[in-house]
């Protein structure tokens, strides 16, 4: 996709804050993506109109971001999708916003926001809520918190083409994994419109959501992130029913990461959605067509998902070429985005190896020139596949998770609950985020690194951020199910299987494959060697030696 903007866009930075200080001019901040097709289509329509480009470089100062790679940048200033067309004061609090704007639109809100700055300055400026400092409310964990999450999901439910809401239809990977460990029939009637509806059976993956109840007007384009969750979620409701239409998914979707998504060492950050009629042309005319462009951006925490994926499946089929992937993206991550214990946000694109379909550099809008470091999602997601590793293959990853943990805990909590990112930056940067899924993803990590390494001082961060937020969990919908999940594994009994062999040995390979998939599998544990111990809550089974016996010891635990 050509860039057609006439605007000259500045870089998210210091200089375009002191410009817009100097200059007393308001900044216009366009927040887009490489995946979508509307921002692409508003500089074709919008910012290619050359009084529109003059009149905005006169009056404003022009940032542009790109949200996959300023996340932090995204969450305080997302206006609802994008583009996001954001108008602020000097000091980045926020003057008015607004979606995707025509010609027509763009002339009015210029004008608009022309004189109110003329008018009022910098007394028009405001501060989000979500960003006024305050600390979520606070509560006490107890199974009350399991229960009204499926509550809240059967009230969700659209029992008529399955999964949640009357708008449009999202994955909901979380909420299909909490529903498979506690209400079977409605977890695999969602999947099944997830696969029917959003993957992608000529090329693979899964398409980012439908725009309609059911399930029509589909966003074509496909990113790591919702894939890398769709293939953990599709391994796991394998695992708890053995059938096959939910391995074949997860199959097909891991064949797209590993050729269209992979760069070489690591998988590309999305694919663009391309050519809305050939999804519904016949599969020769699909194969003749131009494939979509890629962006070949390496981002540290949708690998790290990604890898935590694969490993998943892999454990449930053994399939070596889904692990060799993650093991190899995971190599990636440590050598190139783990610096200290910090996650380095993101990587360039180059055109060395992978696919070669597509659009390989970023395009020319994109103005980036720094990657943002030790932001809480990619902190907790390369902690979790850092575990993973441990936990399916037997690496040696304890110690770089500890380490990531650790610097996480340093730098990012504040009271009980972490922050989504260092206070510091421009604009927004500075005030305090608290955001849920980041949070409930680091204590994720903190329950399995308790186990892992040892020590319960993780056990009880976990504990104390959960906490953070109970006081709104009876006001949480299907979005938030992994943060019920985290709080019964928590509060709950969890079955930990220890086996006293190397990663890869029948006991360990049939500790996988036994329950559901919020089970514990700690291989080379300090227990008997060629045994296997199972766990749950404060009951320990006699030590197994065969997976007949470990398959009849956690039965028994269960009865």
């Amino acid at each position: 996709m050509d860039d057609q903007s006439r605007v000259d866009w500045r870089p998210w930075g210091e200089a375009a804050f002191v410009e817009a200080e100097r200059s007393d001019r308001p900044l216009l901040l366009s927040l887009t993506a490489t995946w979508c097709d509307h921002c692409h289509e508003m500089d074709r329509e919008t910012y290619a109109v050359e009084s529109i480009a003059r009149t905005i470089e006169e009056r404003f100062v022009p940032v542009r971001v790109d949200v996959d790679r300023r996340p932090r940048v995204r969450d305080r200033y997302n206006m609802g999708g994008f583009p996001s067309t954001v108008f602020l004061s000097p000091d980045g609090s926020l003057l008015t916003g607004a979606g995707y704007l025509g010609p027509d639109g763009m002339e009015q809100v210029v004008e608009r926001v022309g004189t109110m700055w003329d008018e009022e300055g910098r007394e028009a400026g405001r501060i989000p809520r979500a960003l006024a400092g305050e600390e979520p409310p606070s509560g006490e964990l107890s199974e009350a918190i399991e229960t009204g999450m499926l509550v809240a999901l059967t009230d969700a439910y659209d029992e008529v083409v399955g999964g949640w809401g009357d708008g449009p239809k999202f994955p909901l990977p979380e909420a299909l994994e909490f529903a498979l460990a506690r209400d079977r029939s409605m977890a695999t009637r969602s999947l099944d419109a997830v696969s029917a509806n959003l993957l992608d059976d000529h090329e693979g993956g899964f398409h980012r959501f439908a725009g309609e109840p059911d399930w029509s007007g589909l966003r074509h384009e496909k990113l790591l992130d919702t894939n890398a969750a769709l293939v953990r979620a599709f391994s796991n409701a394998y695992l708890a029913t053995g059938r096959e239409e939910y391995r074949l998914p997860a199959e097909r979707t891991i064949e797209y990461l590993t050729t269209t998504l992979w760069t070489g060492d690591a998988f590309a950050a999305s694919q663009a959605p391309g050519d809305p009629e050939a999804y519904t042309a016949a599969a020769t005319d699909r194969e003749a067509a131009t494939e979509p462009p890629v962006d070949r951006t390496v981002l540290a925490g949708p690998n790290a998902l990604a890898v935590e994926a694969l490993l998943t499946y892999g454990a449930y089929t053994d399939d070596e070429r889904a692990r060799q992937y993650a093991e190899r993206a995971l190599d990636t991550i440590r050598e190139s985005l783990l610096d200290g214990g910090e996650v380095v946000r993101y990587r360039e694109p180059t055109r060395e190896g992978g696919h070669d379909g597509g659009e390989a550099d970023p395009p020319p809008w994109r103005t980036d020139t720094e990657s943002p470091r030790l932001l809480l999602a990619d902190q907790a997601q390369v902690c979790r596949a850092l575990l993973a590793a441990r936990s399916v293959l037997g690496s040696d990853t304890v110690a770089p998770a500890r380490e990531v943990a650790d610097r996480t805990i340093e730098a990012l909590r504040e009271g009980e609950s972490f922050l989504d990112g260092p206070r510091e930056g421009e604009g927004l940067l500075d005030r305090p985020l608290r955001p849920l899924e980041g949070n409930v993803w680091m204590a994720d990590a903190c329950l399995d690194l308790a186990t892992l390494a040892g020590d319960d001082r993780y056990r009880e961060v976990a504990r104390e951020t959960l906490s953070a937020f109970a006081g709104a969990s009876d006001r949480l919908g299907p979005e938030a199910a992994g943060y019920a999940a985290a709080v019964a594994r928590l509060t709950g009994d969890r079955l930990v299987i220890r086996v006293g062999t190397d990663a890869g040995s029948d006991l360990h390979r049939a500790a996988f494959r036994l329950a559901d998939h919020e089970k514990l599998v700690v291989p080379r544990a300090d227990v008997e060697s060629d045994t296997a111990v199972v766990e749950y809550g404060d009951r320990v089974a006699e030590p197994a030696t065969t997976p007949a016996e470990l398959e009849s010891r956690v039965s028994a635990l269960f009865e």
